[in-house]
């Protein structure tokens, strides 16, 4: 709409001719939005469609319990309660029995006392053996990574539910690829690779959570990206969240029950690169001084290399490669290869010709003795 009074009116014939082009750019608008949301519908279902393909059935010989590694964090192992809470910092609700923890109805959600970012998360699990209910009513729990994203857990052995809400789903969001569930009473185990969403200094998202499960040794979400907050009935999207917050363990007013309970901390920012170093000077060297090095390296009575020359370009040719390697010149005694930490050490005789070079590589050294 323009807004300026003062603007002259364009005539009818320009006027029509801007309506209809007016109406011809809503129109392909309006195709390309329905083909859009045609396309995310196909690729995107809607939360707990029933329709939704259901994973197929496979076993597992996994053996349980599994030992927590040196490194870990143990989180709960069957005696007390002392690492977690109730979601007001009150000692938790839930009780003990044998070396389990095991929900109360009304006992509302159990926090960790501490809180976590990036995790390898192990967590063993059982649901009743006395099965009671259906579909979203049977063994009902869920872990929580961050009290904000859900891997569900239910007794999905011949229970019949929506298949973004049956064990080992992101709740709500991507369904298991396979359904590794055990029988009501047995044990089973999720390995939750977990890593948290990052932000932006404005509170954007930067980058989504994501999630590698493995439900009884057996892959059933393969570094799958969360929508959002795993919630029931609506979708939030990202709020921006503390960098570390506790995990919980859901009470659906189901007694299930939980042991074995460890987790490491991951790190969080990327591989460590290697270590700043003082680059070592490149220098150049007379093509007839280079001459000198050219020729066959031998290593036990057998050619090991030969070295050749380009130009002021020296190369690297093993026997028991394709190809040649480029070699960097840093002093008369030592060359380094381009692309690998690696680098050859000269022996010289008193008038700077070379008589032998060692190959130094992954902490050893070949010694070769040149013969021509």
């Amino acid at each position: 709409m323009n807004t300026n009074k003062t603007s002259t009116r364009k005539p009818a014939v320009k006027q029509s001719t801007s309506r209809k082009a007016f109406w011809g750019l809503l129109a392909v608008l309006c195709l390309a939005a329905s083909q859009q949301i045609s396309a995310q519908t196909t690729a995107r279902w809607k939360a707990h469609d029933m329709s939704r393909p259901k994973p197929r059935m496979v076993e597992s010989a996994a053996k349980l319990p599994v030992p927590a590694p040196s490194d870990a964090i143990v989180l709960f192992d069957g005696s007390d309660l002392s690492k977690w809470r109730s979601r007001d910092g009150r000692p938790s609700k839930w009780v003990i029995k044998e070396d389990y923890m095991e929900s109360v109805k009304g006992a509302g959600y159990i926090f960790t006392r501490d809180s976590f970012g990036d995790v390898q998360l192990h967590v063993e699990f059982a649901t009743p053996t006395n099965v009671q209910g259906n579909s979203q009513g049977r063994g009902n729990s869920g872990v929580f990574l961050m009290d904000f994203y859900e891997v569900q857990v239910l007794d999905s052995y011949d229970n019949p539910t929506y298949a973004d809400g049956q064990a080992s789903a992101i709740y709500g969001q991507h369904p298991p690829l396979v359904n590794a569930s055990r029988k009501p009473g047995e044990w089973q185990a999720y390995d939750i690779i977990f890593r948290r969403p990052r932000f932006n200094p404005g509170g954007g998202l930067a980058t989504p959570a994501r999630f590698t499960v493995l439900h009884n040794g057996v892959l059933v979400q393969d570094s799958v990206e969360a929508w959002g907050t795993t919630t029931w009935l609506q979708s939030f999207g990202y709020p921006k969240h503390a960098d570390r917050l506790p995990l919980s363990f859901q009470d659906h007013g189901n007694p299930v029950r939980f042991r074995n309970v460890w987790l490491r901390e991951l790190p969080e920012s990327p591989r460590p690169g290697p270590p700043v170093e003082t680059a070592r000077p490149i220098v150049s060297l007379p093509e007839k001084t280079l001459d000198l090095y050219k020729g066959t390296y031998e290593q036990d009575g057998a050619p090991f290399f030969t070295i050749t020359r380009q130009g002021n370009q020296m190369y690297l040719k093993l026997f028991s490669l394709p190809g040649s390697i480029d070699l960097v010149t840093h002093s008369k005694e030592e060359f380094s290869l381009r692309w690998t930490a690696a680098k050859l050490v000269f022996k010289l005789d008193a008038k700077g010709k070379p008589t032998e070079a060692s190959l130094h590589i992954g902490g050893e050294a070949r010694v070769s003795k040149k013969v021509d």
